[in-house]
């Protein structure tokens, strides 16, 4: 079976908040495809950004590529608007120097049903978030 990323706006989800933004490299990059774009934080720590679907998803695999990022943190909402947000994941994840933060996340049954999702990012100063790519198989 095909995968399909629901992240994207071309399936019509959007980011409707992030705690930063700087105009070159806007928080609407993190869903446009591109793996040459990318949100850069401009303030200090913690990040965050809502994502949207705008319809309900069930999603088996989330991938995030970041660099900077010490520890990642997912909430989701199963409304329709975003509010009412629940723990999902927590991660600390690995940094090196310039590599890239390759984060994958095999969802258990169960637990993926949702419309939205509150992502926060902590570092001690600015970080970047490349794509955040949720999978339906």
């Amino acid at each position: 079976m095909r995968k399909i990323n629901l992240c994207s706006s071309s399936e019509g989800t959007e980011v409707i908040l992030a705690t930063s933004s700087d105009e070159k490299h806007p928080p609407e990059n993190i869903i446009d495809g591109n793996p040459e774009t990318f949100w850069t934080t401009t303030g200090m720590f913690p990040q965050e950004f809502i994502i949207c679907f705008h319809k309900h998803v069930r999603i088996e695999r989330l991938v995030i590529q970041s660099y900077f990022v010490r520890t990642l943190r997912i909430e989701k909402s199963t409304s329709k608007e975003p509010i009412d947000f629940e723990p999902w994941i927590e991660r600390d994840l690995v940094h090196k120097e310039g590599q890239l933060q390759n984060e994958e996340i095999m969802i258990r049954v169960g637990s993926w049903d949702s419309w939205c999702y509150n992502i926060e990012a902590k570092r001690q100063n600015h970080f970047i978030i490349q794509e955040t790519n949720p999978y339906l198989k």
